[in-house]
């Protein structure tokens, strides 16, 4: 009854209106966990929270998301912005005399030649976002401080895809000089300039004293401790570090309210995240959709969501859109979707028979994992025992996260856990991995289907609620249909923090709030 108590308490809590905050204070190092560390510094080919959580604090971006009033938009860079009726033309007004770290003055040249990267990507730089931002026709550059979008078509969610945190600006002459200069460079606006970046140990960024906007950063600086599974909870349970910015599970936030009591905050949510996997399209026999369709029957998920809801942060049964959100399949319908029915021994049967008709007798598969316990060592486990219920036999390879990022990016698997997750409910965003992989890059399945394409299209021309809804559900079908890449579980963030730290806003994404620009120490 206990547990029970506490847990209500806890999801009460983070709904709950925040109590007025003191007056920020100036000074201090905020130490933190992160459970790995980034496999190169370049904000537009990353995907990970191992990137953005050291990373972010050196970058700013055009907009941003309020953290303490999600999902409302502010500016960032941009001072001011105006939107054509058709909304068609996006013109931003940048805050005069903002300096990049070497000293040089910020101008709209910088802002266009980040984007058209992002946008329009040159040979060896990986844009892990581009069919986002597929809308974006010209960008413009009248003035220093003015620059203006033109877009092919409207877009429902066009400016928080301009607040996204992955959208770093560079340096222009910095890219003219070298595409890939991102790749092993920090140079931002950010609040906190780069110190160092020790392989394995910590990642450090001290206060930017010409940052632009006035008083900020309240911190000295941070550091970024590379820590992973328990030792980042000890580190939280004895104060080495203030916080862990991604998640725990329930069992780790119940020992850190025994233990610290009112010196630890807990945060509480559902993530807009969900655990992945994906066959590789072009490797025999996942060539067959009734190979990869058979895998995922086999898959119940909803006895996972029960039997790992307690022990992970593995939650939720949901589609390719978040559940419960506006564009979520209903559990009705969902249901009668590949992979989502309630009768798991029907569900098998028909995997059994889809393998016996591709003629695939004793199968098995490697399944390309990351290294990172939780929760993906769980899942793993969970989904090889799955596939062994028809008779498929699982070799798990866990990989560190940059050999395991490269492995996808190159197509170097059969099967594989990936994740999705987004900063902002919205199918253009939450549908970019299941685009075909000529027009996404972030689908990794090597796959190509022009009926997607279109339907993905189609949504984010439509600006009928309505309308886009069904699109996005004709979407869902048919990749579930195709199964080349198919959800596993929708997860639930759990994020603790010490009762010092001050400033930071728990949101449905791990990617959000990471610029640590407005956290402060009160001690």
């Amino acid at each position: 009854m206990k547990s029970v108590i506490a847990a209500f308490c806890l999801a009460v809590c983070a709904v709950m209106p925040a109590a007025a905050e003191p007056s920020p204070k100036h000074g201090g190092m905020l130490e933190f966990a992160v459970q790995d560390e980034p496999p190169n510094y370049d904000c537009h080919a990353n995907f990970s929270f191992a990137f953005l959580h050291p990373v972010a604090p050196h970058y700013s971006t055009l907009l941003r998301f309020d953290g303490a009033n999600y999902p409302q938009i502010e500016g960032d860079l941009a001072e001011s912005w105006t939107v054509s009726p058709d909304k068609l033309t996006y013109i931003f007004k940048l805050h005069p005399h903002v300096l990049f770290h070497d000293g040089a003055l910020l101008t709209s040249d910088d802002i266009k030649a980040s984007y058209e990267r992002i946008v329009n990507p040159p040979a060896g730089v990986i844009s892990a976002r581009k069919a986002i931002y597929a809308a974006v026709g010209s960008i413009e550059t009248p003035d220093p401080l003015t620059v203006i979008f033109r877009l092919k078509w409207p877009e429902a969610a066009m400016l928080e895809k301009f607040a996204s945190p992955w959208n770093c600006i560079y340096r222009a002459a910095k890219l003219r000089e070298d595409p890939l200069f991102p790749k092993t460079h920090i140079l931002g606006t950010g609040p906190f300039v780069f110190v160092e970046h020790v392989a394995g140990t910590r990642w450090v960024g001290r206060r930017w004293e010409h940052y632009f906007r006035d008083g900020h950063p309240y911190l000295d600086g941070y550091q970024a401790d590379f820590l992973a599974g328990p030792a980042a909870v000890d580190a939280l349970a004895t104060g080495r570090v203030l916080a862990e910015f991604r998640s725990m599970t329930p069992g780790d936030r119940d020992r850190l309210v025994a233990t610290l009591g009112n010196k630890i905050s807990i945060s509480e949510m559902p993530w807009l995240q969900s655990l992945l996997i994906e066959f590789n399209a072009k490797r025999l026999p996942f060539t067959d959709e009734r190979v990869r369709r058979a895998l995922t029957l086999a898959i119940d998920r909803w006895h996972a969501a029960d039997v790992l809801g307690g022990t992970t942060f593995l939650k939720f049964v949901g589609g390719l859109m978040r559940p419960g959100s506006a564009m979520a399949t209903p559990e009705a319908e969902l249901t009668a979707l590949p992979g989502f029915s309630r009768d798991i021994e029907t569900s098998r049967a028909e995997a059994r028979q889809l393998l016996a008709a591709a003629g695939i007798h004793d199968l098995t598969i490697k399944l390309t994992n990351r290294n990172i316990a939780m929760p993906y060592a769980p899942a793993a486990d969970y989904i090889a025992d799955a596939w062994r219920q028809i008779g498929v036999s699982v070799i798990q390879e866990r990989l560190n996260t940059k050999d395991w990022q490269t492995a996808l990016e190159t197509h170097q698997f059969d099967a594989a856990i990936d994740f999705d997750g987004s900063y902002f409910d919205d199918p253009t965003l939450q549908l970019v991995k299941y685009v075909s992989t000529d027009l996404s890059p972030s689908n990794f399945t090597n796959s190509t289907d022009r009926f997607l394409d279109a339907l993905y299209a189609g949504q984010a021309l439509t600006p009928d609620l309505r309308t886009r809804a069904r699109i996005t559900r004709g979407f869902e079908k048919q990749a579930l249909t195709d199964a080349y890449t198919v959800p596993f579980l929708w997860w639930n963030r759990i994020v603790a923090t010490s009762s010092s730290v001050k400033g930071w806003y728990l949101t449905p994404s791990a990617f959000l709030e990471q610029d640590l620009g407005d956290v402060w120490l009160d001690r």
